[in-house]
Order: structure tokens, then C-alpha cells, then sequence
């Protein structure tokens, strides 16, 4: 089976899937050290020996497969910009996202230590990605002490946020979950510099359902729940945060759409007229 975008195959493909893959990826000019380490957001004092520090820079189009999972271990990627979702294939055919991951977050490390990439890695928007090639990573890491720095930084970062993504699925409410969610990514975004208000959702809301562990109809009715309630407005994949503390007392709800608690935190009352925004 050739590996798509919706259907990614849980080993490395053939090569013509792979040419196929890759023809939506292509190289750019080499970044610098300094771009780097901005991206990652990590400080670091100025490096003598960054000026002859080059990294390729890949860049993907919507939908395009950087990594395979399975496929032998090549590379590390760096997020530059745009964002990515992180699969798993399951013997029956099912993919589990595992993680969305935007600018600064490192993808498919873990194959320093299996040898191979445990995970697909599928371009949500157009994006770019700093190429890492892992035959010259420990060699980089020692000569240049800041990009190990920043590249320990960077996964220390991201175990937190794998904490914070289990402990969106901890919740029993579904509703709950998707406000961690949206609670979640609103911190993201204002880590970047970007509003943590109005977020424009570039996952779709089955990907959501599949990070959050629930159906897909499930959560289109989680989103109707927190608009009623008065936490949200959203059209399609725009979502404007109208009460963020209405939206972080729905974080603490555990019982689901018939919780008052979580309503009472709230402090509105249901508005139907906005179940028609929801509907796409």
C-alpha cells in the first residue's frame, strides 16, 4: 500500500511511495547557528565557530510526509515554521496522533536511541523544517555547545507538553478534554508571539479526536457545549476565546455536558444560535 497523508503505512515504503512523498519536499538554501537557536527560542552566547555552521532547510507542502514510520533513521528535524502532526499506525490500519508540533519543537529524536522512527510526520500547512543529519549530530553537538544546549532546552520543553497532553486525556468529560486542549494550545501560541485568543485551528477535528482519544462527532459536540456555555465562538476552523476564565473552569469539569458545576463556572447561558456556526 502506497503511504498517503490519510493513510500512512506503519513501515518504510517503497521507493516509488517515497518519491511520490517526497516530491512535495524540497531543500533551501542552508541556515546559519544564530536562526537556529532563534527558532528554538533558546538563548545562547555568541558562537566563534557558527560561521561555519550550515543547515539544510526542508520545505514541505500541506499534507507532504517528511518522516515514516519505520523508515531507517536519517535525519532530525527542527520545526521553522508552519506545523506538523506526529502519527502512529496501528497492525489494523488505525492512526493515532500522537502530538501536533509548531516552530522550535524537535521531530523524530527518538530514533537515536530504536534506530528507526517510531512515528509519521505529516506537514499540516505549508511549512519548513531545519534538517539535522544524524551522522553528523554528535559531532555538531560537541563542536558547537549552544546548538546542544538548545537542543536539550528544546526536549525538555516538549516532555513537559507530553505531560500536559496526558493530562488532557486524564479527564472523563469530553468537554473537559477539548478545553485542556484549547487551553493548552492558546499557551502555545502566545510562547510564539502569536494571539492566544483567536487561534485558527490548522488540525482538522478528526486529528483532535484522535489526540484526545474520543470520537469525531464527539468532538464537534464538545465545541457546540463550550460555545453555548459562552467560553467560545467559533466558525469552522477559527476559534475566538470570548472567557478564558469561564474556559479554564471548564478545564476542572469532570463530568461531562450535564455538569451545572462546570456551567455555573461559566456564567452564561446556553445559546443555541451557535450550533449553526459549527455545523462545517
Amino acid at each position: 500500500m502506497l503511504a498517503t497523508s490519510t493513510n500512512v503505512s506503519p513501515i518504510a515504503p517503497e521507493r516509488g511511495a517515497w518519491f511520490v512523498q517526497r516530491s512535495a519536499v524540497t531543500t533551501s538554501a542552508p541556515a546559519s547557528l544564530p536562526e537556529l537557536l532563534r527558532t528554538i527560542g533558546c538563548e545562547a552566547r555568541p558562537d566563534p565557530a557558527a560561521a561555519g555552521f550550515g543547515v539544510n532547510v526542508w520545505r514541505a507542502r500541506s499534507g507532504a510526509v517528511l518522516l515514516h514510520e519505520g523508515a531507517e533513521a536519517e535525519t532530525v528535524l527542527v520545526v521553522r515554521s508552519g506545523s506538523f502532526k506526529c502519527v502512529k499506525t496501528s497492525e489494523d490500519g488505525y492512526e493515532q496522533v500522537l502530538a501536533f508540533a509548531g516552530p522550535g519543537e524537535v521531530l523524530g529524536f527518538e530514533a537515536v536511541s530504536r534506530g528507526h522512527h517510531t512515528a509519521t510526520v505529516i506537514a499540516l500547512e505549508d511549512s519548513t523544517a531545519f534538517s539535522l543529519p544524524l551522522r553528523e549530530l554528535d559531532r555538531w553537538r560537541q563542536r558547537f555547545p549552544s546548538l546542544d544546549h538548545a537542543l536539550q532546552f528544546a526536549l525538555s520543553r516538549q516532555l513537559v507538553r507530553a505531560g500536559e497532553v496526558a493530562e488532557m486525556m486524564a479527564a472523563v468529560a469530553a468537554e473537559t478534554r477539548l478545553a485542556r486542549f484549547l487551553v493548552w494550545l492558546a499557551g502555545c501560541m502566545a510562547e510564539r508571539g502569536q494571539s492566544s485568543r483567536r487561534l485558527y485551528l490548522r488540525m482538522s477535528r478528526r486529528d483532535i479526536a484522535s489526540l484526545l482519544g474520543v470520537a469525531h462527532e464527539t468532538v464537534s459536540r464538545s465545541f457546540t457545549a463550550l460555545a453555548d456555555w459562552g467560553c467560545l465562538r467559533v466558525d469552522n476552523r477559527e476559534v475566538e476565546i470570548l472567557d478564558e476564565a469561564a474556559l479554564r473552569a471548564c478545564t476542572r469539569g469532570t463530568r461531562g455536558a450535564g455538569d451545572e458545576g462546570a456551567r455555573a463556572h461559566a456564567g452564561t447561558r446556553p445559546r443555541p444560535a451557535a450550533r449553526a456556526a459549527l455545523a462545517a
